[in-house]
């Protein structure tokens, strides 16, 4: 990308409290095809020229550690603090001394920012404007940051405008190209250090363009755990090919692989195993006697789906075991543990859309809302360690809590917050 920013700032220091139960580390720490959700956004901005990356991380330096095992293709990669979640401009302000003329900046999930930084960079350039922001059509004008639009310029950033008043029908997405310039409007707005604010206050006087996301793409971000199924879906679209089959797996002849699948280090395929691409088969991991792995299953290192299981368009994260059953649409996070006969239902008797029952943070207090989900089909959210027992059957869209335990025999109506039990 000659003549383009070089320089990004990645936003990784946030709680992701509404990313619950998936939320025992920082969001972008879950992994897809062996690696962090953060490495991906990385490696897209890589692709696309960049060549110094800020993370914005929190004091337990959690992202830093977590990237410590990859290498990257590049000259910088550096890290700032934000000791406190203050929002996204104060995140921004701690990158302040490290950045000098235009810069990208971006949430820590934007997989799919090699596909867009391009097209406003090239914008930027047409335009001659130093500020591009990325948009998005939306019917809940009421639940975002909503563009005050003349053409292609923007000219402001009605947080949550009231239903019939709102400025267009144009949300802010979590890509922006802005200039260091913008650093001296922070702290003159009456939110102190509000990104959007402090945005409205710079485009007063200076010219600033939008490039909108066309109708038909998909906008990707991990706003809620089940977001996720999406970004795997764009990962695999993107980058998985196959089959590719590790020397060190151990595959019996009776075993079945179709399609685009990649199969890790040490992989024991068994006897009568079929598995049907896109699927991703990481390192150690045991696919059972007639069991069926097919499409979108992303299974991460150590992973055993058992004799007779049918997985599909499924996450398991690292060291998730379960035994005969069927598992759809689903999430597993870290250690869980699923016994023999376990159902989880994946749409509702009348294929409508799956409502959930989410927290959020709000005012230091946690809260409990039910929420559209956008999809049809949508499984279980099992957060860490939790066990569920034998012939358990588990209703659509629900989700259970970080070490939790499900007992025999029982049928999961209602979510699990974390340590609960149900017997």
């Amino acid at each position: 990308m000659c003549n383009y920013p070089k320089q990004a700032v990645i936003l990784a220091a946030g709680e992701s409290s509404r990313f619950w139960p998936l939320n025992s580390r920082h969001k972008s720490l879950v992994r897809i095809m062996g690696k962090p959700v953060i490495w991906h956004a990385i490696n897209g901005l890589r692709q696309s020229g960049i060549e110094e990356i800020i993370i914005v991380q929190s004091s337990s330096r959690e992202i830093e550690k977590a990237l410590q095992p990859f290498i990257f293709d590049l000259p910088a990669l550096k890290y700032a603090i934000q000791n406190d979640p203050l929002g996204m401009g104060d995140a921004l302000l701690q990158a302040k001394s490290l950045l000098k003329g235009q810069f990208f900046l971006l949430n820590a999930d934007r997989v799919d920012c090699g596909d867009i930084i391009k097209e406003m960079a090239d914008k930027s350039i047409s335009s001659g404007s130093k500020t591009v922001l990325l948009g998005q059509k939306t019917k809940n004008t009421w639940l975002y940051g909503i563009a005050r639009l003349d053409g292609e310029r923007i000219s402001g950033i009605v947080e949550k405008p009231q239903k019939g008043k709102e400025p267009s029908d144009i949300r802010i997405v979590g890509i922006y190209l802005l200039e260091d310039k913008i650093f001296d409007h922070f702290g003159k707005t009456e939110s102190l250090n509000d990104l959007e604010e402090t945005l409205s206050l710079y485009m007063k006087d200076n010219d600033s363009r939008i490039v909108i996301v066309p109708d038909g793409r998909q906008e990707l971000s991990l706003k809620y755990p089940w977001h996720l199924l999406a970004v795997r879906n764009y990962l695999f679209d993107k980058y998985l090919a196959g089959p590719k089959i590790s020397s060190t797996a151990c595959v019996d002849e009776t075993a079945v692989i179709k399609g685009n699948v990649l199969i890790g280090e040490n992989v024991k395929v068994l006897e009568g195993a079929v598995i049907k691409g896109p699927c991703y088969i990481g390192d150690n991991s045991i696919i059972g006697n007639n069991s069926v792995v097919r499409e979108y299953c992303d299974l991460e290192e150590g992973a055993v789906a058992g004799a007779f299981s049918e997985v599909t368009r499924t996450i398991f994260q690292s060291d998730v075991h379960v035994h005969s059953g069927y598992f759809g649409d689903s999430i597993f996070d870290t250690g869980c543990r699923v016994g023999a006969g376990t159902v989880t239902a994946n749409a509702r008797l009348d294929r409508g859309e799956i409502k959930a029952k989410v927290q959020r943070q709000a005012g230091g207090e946690k809260r409990t809302e039910m929420t559209g989900t956008g999809l049809d089909s949508l499984g279980i959210i099992a957060g860490k360690n939790s066990k569920i027992g034998i012939n358990v059957s588990l209703m659509p869209g629900r989700t259970i809590g970080k070490n939790c335990t499900v007992g025999p025999g029982t049928v999961l109506m209602e979510n699990l917050q974390d340590g609960e039990n149900l017997f």
